[in-house]
């Protein structure tokens, strides 16, 4: 019985194998004119993850974060960062396999895409910007529901990526 759970323990395996920036944007399309504005932004994120098979029990997954801050009617700024990571998932079932990797992997991704943008609104000469956190498993369960509501309607989903 001990043996058996090693062995299931052991078949099971999330391995990082690589984090990186793999697009990184900023504009500021109304500077100067933004910096003699008074400063009272709207925020707007958007979240996006997709996930690429690199081949067997290999998995590309990328976080896409848009942080667009207005001024009254003016864009201040426009932040986009794709975060990316390569991980080796291996021993899962279907469904585990997909939590894996449309919530547990973009979980690992978001601090990095966090500080990405801090540091470019920073750069930008704008005041600092840190993202709330995200709970990529109420996302994901989202993301189900609405795919499970589209196969009952008939409809045949576009992506299987999260939004």
């Amino acid at each position: 019985m001990a043996d058996e759970q090693t062995n299931e323990a052991v078949e099971q395996q999330f391995i990082i194998q690589k984090i990186y920036c793999k697009d990184v944007s900023f504009e500021t399309p109304n500077s100067p004119e933004m910096f003699t504005l008074k400063w009272e932004p709207q925020l707007k994120v958007d979240l996006h993850t997709a996930v690429n098979p690199l081949g067997k029990d290999t998995y590309e997954v990328v976080l896409t974060v848009t942080v667009t801050v207005s001024v009254g009617e003016k864009t201040a700024f426009l932040a986009e960062v794709e975060q990316a990571g390569i991980f080796n998932v291996v021993g899962f079932e279907k469904q585990q396999l997909d939590a894996m990797l449309g919530s547990y992997s973009p979980n690992i991704l978001f601090p990095y895409v966090r500080e990405v943008i801090s540091e470019l609104v920073n750069k930008g000469g704008f005041p600092q910007l840190i993202l709330q956190p995200v709970n990529f498993d109420a996302v994901y369960a989202q993301h189900l529901q609405k795919r499970q509501a589209e196969q009952e309607d008939g409809e045949s989903p576009a992506t299987d990526a999260v939004h």
